[in-house]
């Protein structure tokens, strides 16, 4: 039997809103910005380089709107002056039998934009919306 890579089509996302199902999943992404530094007592004519801040990329989900279902503005909307309710998203990549193989966790998210459906007369698409999300960090577990 031949090994073959996971799909990316099979995922879920745990927002702590309803169960909902998302389209598309992107922004999983972690950064550790570099710190150059050189002394001028080193031998050696070049910059020395270390590991520095982590940086980590808004993540942007989207999904089929459906009548009646406006959980991704009521998160918007929690926004006050400087506080609004933070959660912890987590996506997981499924295997065949539905579970998870690998999963992306990202603690105290918020909602920093969102975006409402293109519409299109001639159109022939589902309408789909977006939140893009921040965070203060992302961990990656693999089952």
């Amino acid at each position: 039997m031949a090994n073959y890579p996971l799909p990316a089509f099979h995922f879920r996302v745990d927002w702590g809103g309803s169960t909902i199902t998302f389209s598309e999943v992107s922004g999983l992404n972690i950064e550790n910005q570099v710190i150059e530094y050189r002394d001028g007592a080193s031998p050696e004519f070049s910059m020395r380089k270390m590991p520095g801040l982590q940086k980590f990329g808004n993540i942007t989900m989207k999904r089929g709107i459906f009548k009646g279902d406006n959980e991704y503005y009521e998160w918007l909307n929690t926004i006050k002056m400087n506080t609004i309710e933070r959660r912890d998203v987590t996506i997981s990549l499924l295997d065949e039998e539905h579970n998870p193989v690998m999963k992306w966790k990202a603690k105290s998210c918020f909602p920093s934009k969102v975006e409402g459906a293109s519409l299109k007369a001639s159109g022939n698409e589902v309408a789909i919306e977006s939140m893009e999300v921040a965070h203060e960090g992302l961990t990656i577990e693999k089952a």
